[in-house]
């Protein structure tokens, strides 16, 4: 049985997306079959991080309102094996009454992928609701900008209250030098955002040059984050990766 993964952020502009399609393409290369799906109807992104914006023809919406199969809608990547995506709607905002469509989608993917990755909408609205329903964990995806982490708090309250069991951080775009000036240390954010850490990301002009040339970041770097998101993506995949919150 396949596992879904909800990411999220309490506000925009951390990064969530960019660590859903590097997170997804690493399970892919480590072997899992992996699906991202995109949740942020209206807003959608993820399309352009994997470079997959040419080969989207069906949406979410196609899914949950019956008019495709989860095996016809989704697309697998063209550099990539075993990376499929689903793109979100264009014009379509996804609802509280979708919830029930989208535990049967969930289920069935579960059936067909060993990850399912559902990059959900910044913020606390109906699209965070109906990207958390059915999830079997979380991974919030911060800053080190004090309105960010105040906002991953208020996101962690809101996931346990849905029932989410397995909540993990991810602490993007770190610049130490920065932190230290602020008097601010990753220590503090993860007590802030009471969320067990699941991995720190440094900031990478690679993540901008990839996502600007509309290439998966795995393909077009090597260090840096690229090495971090892959780390990330082996502690998912059950191993043993030491964790460093410097």
């Amino acid at each position: 049985m396949g596992k879904i993964i909800t990411v999220t952020s309490g506000k925009g502009g951390t990064g969530k997306t960019t660590t859903v399609g590097a997170v997804s393409s690493c399970l892919a290369v480590l072997g899992a079959r992996t699906l991202c799906v995109d949740c942020d109807a209206g807003m959608r992104n993820l399309d352009i991080t994997l470079g997959m914006t040419e080969y989207a023809v069906s949406d979410l919406s196609d899914v949950l309102r019956g008019g495709r199969t989860l095996a016809d809608a989704c697309t697998e990547h063209p550099s990539l094996p075993g990376l499929f995506f689903l793109s979100a709607p264009t014009d379509l905002t996804l609802s509280d009454e979708d919830c029930d469509a989208m535990r049967d989608f969930l289920a069935a993917a579960r059936e067909d992928f060993d990850y399912v990755l559902l990059d959900s909408p910044a913020g606390i609205g109906a699209g965070f609701r109906l990207a958390s329903c059915g999830a079997d964990s979380a991974v919030i995806v911060t800053t080190p900008d004090t309105a960010c982490v105040r906002n991953a708090q208020r996101a962690a309250e809101l996931l346990r209250d849905s029932g989410a069991g397995d909540i993990r951080l991810i602490i993007n775009r770190v610049n130490a030098r920065r932190m230290r000036r602020c008097g601010m240390t990753a220590d503090d954010i993860i007590d802030t955002a009471g969320v067990r850490l699941l991995g720190v990301v440094p900031d990478d002009p690679a993540v901008q040059i990839s996502a600007n040339s509309e290439t998966p970041l795995l393909l077009g770097a090597t260090g840096g984050a690229a090495r971090c998101f892959m780390n990330i993506a082996r502690r998912i995949n059950g191993e043993e990766v030491p964790l460093s919150v410097k």
